[in-house]
């Protein structure tokens, strides 16, 4: 009797568990459940690029920044600190230029 009793009850406690393993699965693969998914994982691989990206860009200032003195320091360039070196453009010869897109070239 205790045998039976044992099996049944452990048979009860096995299709609980799978019906509710099954249901769950269920959920996860709704369509908007995979959307939302989907979504959030864009999102975290985004910032995670955006996080690079910027580390990246910082890393190349700051590498610029001390080439910048490594040359300066060579070619005997001394500034004070805290003043940003000089603008440089490039020298535009007196030309005239037409803007006119309906111009016959």
């Amino acid at each position: 009797m205790f045998r039976r009793t044992f099996w049944f009850s452990t048979g009860v406690a096995a299709g609980v568990w799978a019906t509710t393993k099954v249901n769950r699965k269920l959920r996860q693969l709704t369509p908007e459940s995979l959307a939302a998914t989907a979504a959030n994982k864009a999102l975290e691989t985004g910032q995670r690029l955006k996080d690079r990206a910027v580390g990246f860009a910082l890393d190349v200032r700051d590498n610029m920044a001390q080439r910048e003195a490594e040359l300066e320091e060579a070619l005997g360039i001394d500034r004070a600190p805290g003043i940003a070196p000089p603008r440089r453009h490039a020298a535009i010869e007196n030309t005239t230029y037409s803007y006119n897109r309906n111009e016959d070239h």
